[in-house]
């Protein structure tokens, strides 16, 4: 009778043993490319080392600015700037995306920029004032739509941003590349800097490029940054999460997660 017991003791604990496997396989990482947004959306809006590299960025920008204001030029001086993750904080966006277990999506997007209510990245507004307080002026080059450029010009005018009018907003006409959009303003301005979260917000160098063309052409215009090109931190989104899926806004979320842990590194 003993050993009846120990054997149906034992068969309980196996199967008990085994719906725990179970259980625990069941909570490995799931929706890695959507989920895996809210951890970078917390440390966009309370990471202080966040704050911290943007007041950087505007730092040398604004040193840049004080250079380059004891050199005159034949033409007016402008900077050109990105809007999103740039100016304009989206990450409120982002959390409401992902805590449905959403990633972007153009309807979406289009009602949160209808509502005007992003805020601005931190010393965003201090900087842009100070450049236009030197007589620079600050043209938005962005890859919103003209749609959006009603709700975008208020959302910017919230804050009393300098250039926020319809001749200093460029929206997106057809293609994503902002490089023909660049020249516009170079054709009648001296650029003395560029703004952005994305690496094509400075060069058709990095439009639409391979993950290794993105590093060689970083790599190729190092002394550019800090210098003319200012880069703001975006841990949510851009080309370099595009470039991880060659580009393909066809993959299902199960694909996306396989490319994610193809290209991670562990040990």
């Amino acid at each position: 009778m003993k050993k009846i017991s120990i054997v149906v003791l034992f068969f309980i604990a196996a199967c008990s043993s085994s719906k725990q496997i179970s259980k625990t396989t069941s909570l490995l990482p799931q929706n890695i490319a959507v989920t895996g947004k809210v951890f970078a959306s917390l440390y966009q809006q309370q990471a202080a080392e966040y704050r911290a590299l943007c007041l950087q960025a505007f730092n040398i920008a604004r040193l840049r600015v004080d250079e380059n204001l004891q050199t005159t030029s034949g033409k007016p001086k402008a900077i050109i700037t990105d809007i999103d993750e740039t100016i304009l904080d989206n990450s409120a966006y982002e959390v409401h995306q992902t805590l449905q277990g959403k990633d972007y999506e153009s309807a979406s997007w289009y009602q949160w920029t209808d509502m005007s209510q992003a805020d601005t990245v931190p010393g965003a507004p201090a900087f842009l004032k100070y450049s236009a307080s030197k007589g620079i002026q600050i043209f938005y080059i962005t890859n919103r739509e003209e749609r959006e450029r009603n709700s975008t010009l208020l959302n910017l005018q919230k804050f009393s941003l300098p250039n926020a009018d319809n001749t200093h907003l460029i929206v997106r006409q057809g293609t994503s590349s902002k490089e023909v959009r660049r020249q516009q303003v170079a054709a009648s301005h001296e650029i003395i800097l560029l703004m952005g979260d994305n690496l094509a917000d400075f060069s058709s160098m990095f439009d639409k490029k391979s993950m290794d063309e993105r590093q060689q052409n970083t790599d190729h215009m190092a002394a550019e940054f800090g210098k003319k090109f200012i880069v703001i931190p975006n841990p949510v989104y851009g080309d370099w999460e595009s470039v991880v899926y060659k580009y393909s806004n066809t993959l299902k979320t199960a694909q996306k997660d396989s490319v994610i842990k193809s290209l991670l590194k562990g040990y």
